[in-house]
């Protein structure tokens, strides 16, 4: 007979994943899933940007939970509150290696166009000759954004928020904006992003 999982066995495991370096899923409608994601994503951006925790701050973030009482490390409403997300900042891979994400000519002219540059996941933007590019995580839940080519804009799809294309929110309420990833177009006309 299935059983609902606990929501402190369901919290344990999340952070559990998160310590792992897992890809973190939001099933919708669960708002207690999704308060300890946030939570979780926060943490992570609070030390250095919202893509990646270093193993160091992983291993201390560990250290930390395994000393906290089992029973009252994590409540419904989470106190204090969580620091904020800087975003804006650009990601700087530790050891970041340029990859090679296209042919100049295989991004269109004001265009979102996603790319992966190991653990670094970014929109590149060509305007001419020059490219840019943002973080295609949104700086505020841990969502993939996704090119609304209708609006121009990214659309996160956890929430109804979007940004332009130099990373700016548009949304009712304030956020950050989002992490800028260093983009450049070499001599033979290739698109390079700096990621892991």
């Amino acid at each position: 007979m299935w059983m609902p999982e606990q929501p402190e066995n369901r919290v344990e495991r999340i952070v559990n994943d998160l310590l792992r370096g897992r890809r973190l899923k939001l099933r919708a409608g669960d708002a207690e899933e999704k308060e300890a994601i946030t939570a979780a994503a926060r943490l992570a951006a609070a030390h250095g940007g919202p893509q990646r925790m270093s193993p160091a701050f992983r291993r201390r973030l560990a250290q930390t939970l395994e000393s906290a009482p089992r029973d009252s490390w994590i409540t419904r409403r989470l106190e204090p509150s969580p620091p904020q997300l800087s975003g804006s900042g650009p990601i700087n891979p530790r050891k970041g290696v340029w990859t090679d994400v296209g042919a100049l000519a295989d991004f269109d002219e004001g265009r979102g166009k996603l790319v992966h540059a190991g653990a670094v996941s970014a929109f590149v933007f060509r305007r001419g000759e020059a490219v840019s590019a943002v973080s295609a995580i949104c700086s505020h839940l841990p969502c993939e954004l996704w090119w609304d080519g209708e609006q121009s804009l990214l659309a996160c799809p956890c929430h109804p928020v979007w940004f332009t294309p130099e990373g700016k929110p548009k949304s009712k309420y304030p956020m950050p904006s989002l992490n800028e990833v260093k983009a450049r177009t070499t001599a033979d006309e290739r698109v390079e992003v700096l990621g892991t």
